[in-house]
């Protein structure tokens, strides 16, 4: 199976230049983005890094994302996160809270100091797992003046105590640990990383929606890239344990610059958005219900991701001079 435009999941718009960026985290991982830049801009233009879903690469909705967004007059920069698809770091095909919320830092240090962006004028857009990442990277980057979450997830939340929080006991984590660590002895004993395997395929019957809803997106034409741990074999089983630890949101009460977060009403995951919207404080924030929505629709589909919404948010809040 392959993705339908050259290895990417949509069609660059006909108004838009797509280039390849590569830079550097502070932990010295490589990291590799595509810039997205309206054709004949001439003017500083307004900045926004893009990242997720989590276990998805740039081909995919981040590309997308930051596709529309220079169509729509900014300069956009999806980017891989460490340690999966074009980006480096070794062990591969795994996630740190701390490292992927660097991560976003580092796209803005690239931003900031590019000719045609204007450093006082960059944002955010995280998308599932990485809506949770950004809102993180908003806490502690000042330089961040505006943050975007599309149906985010809060990966050390679901991954410390389930969906739903069915399964938040000392006791469930203490077996959950006790297995993920006895992996860590078998995977030092063969020198490989077992993989979790990404999503089900084949599908079962039983099925959850919200696995049918992922299947959907990548395990078909509609999402898949050779790159996307989702399409394909996975993370590291062992990925999960720092996110078990450390939990990521704890200063978001604290974030002083805009944020627009937006979730269907029938996804899954829409408690996450409303449970963390409700810490954040000020009259800049603001979270947006979509209905008849669903979780996967907020990757790709154009029908219902409210890009106009986006734009003017992005365009409120990334003007000359704003103070945070």
């Amino acid at each position: 199976m392959k993705a339908a435009f050259e290895g990417y999941s949509f069609k660059l718009s006909e108004n838009v230049t797509r280039t390849k960026v590569y830079f550097r985290n502070r932990y010295g991982i490589e990291l590799a983005g595509d810039l997205y830049v309206p054709k004949g801009a001439k003017d500083r233009l307004a900045a926004i890094a893009v990242c997720g879903p989590f276990g998805a690469v740039k081909e995919q909705a981040s590309g997308l994302y930051a596709d529309e967004m220079a169509s729509r007059g900014f300069a956009a920069l999806a980017f891989d996160p460490s340690f999966i698809g074009e980006s480096g770091g070794e062990a591969r095909n795994v996630a740190s809270p701390d490292i992927n919320t660097e991560d976003f830092s580092a796209a803005v240090d690239v931003l900031s100091n590019m000719d045609m962006v204007d450093p006082e004028r960059i944002g955010a857009i995280g998308i599932c797992g990485f809506g949770g990442m950004a809102l993180n990277a908003a806490a502690m980057d000042t330089r961040i003046k505006a943050t975007v979450t599309s149906t985010m997830y809060d990966m050390t939340r679901v991954n410390a105590k389930g969906y739903f929080d069915q399964d938040d006991s000392a006791q469930t984590r203490y077996e959950m640990k006790k297995t993920l660590n006895a992996q860590r002895t078998e995977d030092f004993k063969s020198g490989t990383f077992a993989r979790a395997g990404g999503v089900a395929d084949p599908l079962p019957d039983d099925a959850p929606f919200f696995v049918k809803d992922y299947y959907d997106y990548y395990k078909t034409e509609r999402g898949y890239t050779e790159r996307s741990l989702n399409s394909n074999e996975g993370w590291n089983r062992t990925s999960s344990l720092s996110f078990i630890n450390i939990p990521i949101l704890q200063y978001s009460e604290e974030i002083r610059s805009a944020v627009l977060m937006i979730h269907g009403e029938k996804a899954h995951s829409c408690y996450f958005s409303r449970d963390a919207f409700s810490k954040l404080t000020g009259g800049n924030k603001e979270l947006l219900i979509l209905p008849d929505t669903v979780h996967t629709d907020l990757y790709d589909r154009k029908d219902k991701i409210p890009f106009h919404k986006i734009e003017s948010f992005f365009t409120e809040n990334l003007c000359q001079g704003r103070s945070q």
